[in-house]
């Protein structure tokens, strides 16, 4: 990174940098976690010498932290997929459920963000479909960071809401369904795309914040693969070469995915699912009436502080399913 030139090629130098985070994600806390390991087991023989219950109880509490820094080194070493170390591209759908659906998705919105702060990914919106009275329609992210992909994976699927609608005159309860997804970003998949041929393009005026030229101008692009009916959009960025690029990105990790999903049949049965975005095919449901309660329909996890939850504390779902998941795996 230090070599005279190294910077003339932004993008490639990005990747580079991107790649040794990964790396350095993995390698600084085994390198950590070594060095506790070595200095737990000096405090627990000067203890024993000094026959402190005073040193014991320390070395004790040293050995409690050793094994929860361990735990998340090994959850980490469940992330071994081709893309689960890089960026992704996250987006929401509202469904089934009118307003209320679209409000819910803009909760879930504000739920991500939260955990992408906490995480400390960076996030760039690439597009964003208001609902018509609230909420959002849709909304699509960039997430940058390590293990992006690998974590928020866990997440796609179906998100099911039960409360008292803000929207309903009678305050009757409503259930209320969205979706999210996760596509891999990646610049080395083997996904044959004739640009000319079977991706349609239309240009249109981008919509909601941006400034006086990102509305004035047709400078937004959606994409519409022809042979499977895939279409993504991007209005973020200014120009519509910078919309165009960022567009095609999604489309191939779009493509990418689904051809994952027809080699393996697990994912596609959850596509499918996640597909009708309705009752029956959620994989979390968040209940504020009449009881509080999150309950995770893949683990069983059950947690009752929902606002903890919808302020983005959703680490230990993600851990819950990643076990989850390497348990189904080695019964199969």
């Amino acid at each position: 990174m230090g070599r005279q030139g190294f910077w003339d090629h932004p993008e490639g130098a990005q990747r580079v940098v991107a790649e040794l985070k990964s790396l350095k994600s993995v390698l600084v806390p085994f390198e950590r976690l070594s060095q506790q390991i070595e200095d737990t087991s000096v405090l627990y023989e000067l203890a024993q010498e000094e026959a402190s219950g005073e040193a014991l109880a320390e070395a004790s509490g040293e050995a409690d932290r050793l094994l929860a820094d361990l735990e998340k080194l090994e959850l980490h070493t469940l992330l071994s997929g081709p893309h689960d170390a890089g960026n992704c591209f996250f987006s929401i759908h509202a469904g089934a459920g009118g307003t209320e659906s679209c409000d819910w998705a803009e909760m879930l919105l504000r739920m991500y963000l939260r955990y992408f702060e906490r995480a400390g990914y960076a996030t760039e919106e690439i597009d964003r479909q208001d609902g018509e009275e609230a909420g959002i329609r849709s909304a699509a992210l960039r997430v940058a960071g390590p293990y992006a992909y690998g974590y928020l994976s866990c997440e796609r699927g179906v998100h099911r809401l039960v409360r008292i609608s803000p929207y309903d005159a009678q305050s009757r309860r409503h259930t209320s369904f969205a979706s999210v997804d996760v596509l891999p970003e990646t610049d080395d998949v083997e996904i044959e795309i004739d640009w000319d041929k079977d991706v349609r393009e239309d240009t249109f005026r981008a919509s909601g914040a941006g400034g006086q030229h990102v509305n004035k101008t047709s400078s937004a692009i959606r994409l519409t693969h022809l042979p499977t009916g895939v279409v993504v959009q991007c209005q973020n960025q200014r120009s519509q070469h910078q919309n165009r690029a960022q567009g095609r990105k999604m489309l191939t990790a779009k493509l990418y995915q689904a051809e994952m999903a027809r080699r393996d049949e697990e994912l596609a049965k959850m596509y499918s699912d996640k597909g009708e975005i309705a009752f029956g095919s959620q994989i979390r449901s968040y209940v504020l009436y009449p009881y509080q309660l999150v309950r995770d329909e893949r683990t069983e996890l059950k947690v009752g502080q929902t606002d903890r939850v919808l302020d983005g504390d959703l680490q230990e779902f993600i851990d819950t399913y990643l076990r989850h998941r390497l348990a189904k795996h080695q019964k199969s």
